[in-house]
């Protein structure tokens, strides 16, 4: 009997710990793909370093944002756009003019697919 409740509770830990597991692997790609696309963006527009860490932390959001979009079950109408507009709305406030239509055009061709 003590054997059962053993095996019991190794399995349902096993199961808590995939699901942490999960959910740090789905953190980590999401950081490499934002750190990636950081990395192209502020070579296209030429920032300085706060505003580098702020589109950073735009894209992160923007990147779980989407990947949560492609694994949930349902969607609601207009989500991928408002997260757009948001993203938008971010990199408004952070680049300067000529920055910000510089990321319009890079974010055309790079990350509408996300």
């Amino acid at each position: 009997m003590k054997k059962i409740i053993t095996l019991g509770l190794f399995v349902f830990a096993m199961f808590l710990g995939t699901g942490s597991l999960t959910a740090q692997s789905n953190k980590i790609e999401v950081n490499k793909i934002a750190s990636e696309k950081t990395g192209e963006l502020i070579q296209l527009i030429k920032c300085d370093n706060d505003q580098k860490d702020q589109v950073y932390l735009a894209l992160q959001e923007y990147t779980q944002a989407t990947l949560d979009l492609k694994n949930a079950a349902v969607v609601k109408e207009g989500a991928v756009e408002k997260i757009k507009m948001l993203l938008d709305t971010k990199m408004q406030g952070i680049l300067n003019e000529t920055q910000y239509q510089r990321y319009e055009a890079y974010f055309e061709e790079n990350l509408k697919d996300l």
